[in-house]
């Protein structure tokens, strides 16, 4: 599993971030871009066009939500924002002009963070933090294997010892929780099983179960552009989302659907790959995943050195590699394609095996 923070150091930033964060509820006709050293800027303005906040620098995502919303194709979006930071401003300000709209704005330590519908429901890190780490901290023995918040997501990723069982042999693996939630519009807020494998410490995601809520609530409006000011807790009309949510982080350490996932991790230790052509192969299995080149190389690494030519072995390369990754964000992602692999239709290994040998 990808290194992260503690839960300590992953507390202090949800703490600092809430003391940082601010959202507004602005129509697009008080928003206009500017350049500032070749980068657009982004300002906040009052009905009478005086600055609300300090200009905003514009994150990433933040750049890609803007572009789409406004219909301007990623690659020339992109071009102008690299070659043309000025020609990318006009654009903008034009279309927020000609497209006038009341949109959700999320800012932090200075920065656009996303672009945002006014209908989108904030469910913050704290939130999920407040609702899902009291249910962990009760488990005897709890671990808290990784956590992490990158631009996009909090992760919280813990494991329960008390649900053990071995795979084959010495290969003895531990049930575990996957929490994650995203502030700037990228996903909903997922509860998922995890199998945690303590011989290489691989995490797995089990994708097919679980709990998500996608951040969609009712329309906001105003006539004036305001912060949306931070509150207490999620409101009472979320008591059945907080219930459903503490139901799964205790449903993710149920005995019986563990027992269910290492029976499907046994049996998928009886299914071998074709091993005339492993290359050929892993890339084949990362087409149809979405792996990169790279990915499949690096994937392929970690089978070899495995030395496990099983359907079981090749899922085990992919979550191995997730560690090797650089973006975090990445490696929770591969950690999923894991099971996914682990899952895979038997036509479509069999397809994929057929493929290979004709390749060899």
């Amino acid at each position: 599993m990808k290194a992260g923070k503690t839960i300590q150091e992953l507390l202090r930033e949800i703490d600092r971030q809430q003391s940082v964060k601010a959202d507004y509820l602005v129509n697009t006709s008080n928003l206009h871009v500017d350049t500032w050293n070749g980068k657009p800027s982004l300002h906040v303005l009052d009905n009478s066009g005086s600055e609300l906040v300090e200009p905003l620098d514009i994150h990433e995502r933040a750049h890609i939500q803007i572009g789409d919303y406004l219909g301007i194709p990623r690659k020339y979006y992109e071009r102008m924002r690299t070659e043309d930071a000025d020609l990318l401003a006009y654009n903008i300000n034009r279309w927020f002009e000609r497209k006038p709209e009341q949109r959700m704005l999320r800012t932090m330590d200075g920065h656009a963070r996303a672009f945002l519908s006014n209908r989108y429901r904030r469910i913050d890190n704290l939130d999920i933090a407040q609702i899902t780490l009291p249910l962990l901290f009760d488990m005897p023995e709890v671990r808290f294997e990784s956590c992490n918040i990158t631009d996009d997501f909090m992760y919280i990723k813990a494991v329960n010892p008390k649900l053990t069982a071995e795979v084959t042999p010495g290969d003895v693996v531990q049930s575990g929780i996957v929490i994650s939630n995203s502030e700037t519009g990228c996903g909903a807020v997922y509860i998922h099983p995890m199998i945690y494998r303590l011989v290489c410490k691989n995490g797995m995601t089990i994708d097919e179960i679980g709990t998500r809520r996608n951040h969609v609530g009712r329309l906001a409006e105003s006539d004036e552009n305001f912060e949306i000011y931070s509150k207490e807790t999620l409101k009472a009309d979320d008591t059945a989302f907080i219930m459903k949510i503490q139901d799964s982080v205790r449903a993710a350490v149920d005995e019986v659907k563990f027992a269910r996932v290492v029976d499907v991790m046994r049996k998928s230790k009886d299914l071998k790959l074709d091993t005339r052509d492993l290359p050929a192969l892993v890339k084949l299995t990362g087409s149809s995943l979405g792996f990169t080149e790279d990915e499949s190389k690096g994937v392929l690494q970690r089978l070899l050195e495995a030395a496990d030519y099983s359907v079981y072995g090749l899922a085990n390369a992919v979550t191995r590699f997730s560690q090797d990754v650089e973006n975090y964000d990445r490696a929770s992602k591969l950690e999923q394609i894991g099971y996914s692999v682990l899952t895979m239709s038997p036509d479509l290994f069999r397809a994929i095996n057929r493929v290979n040998s004709l390749a060899a």
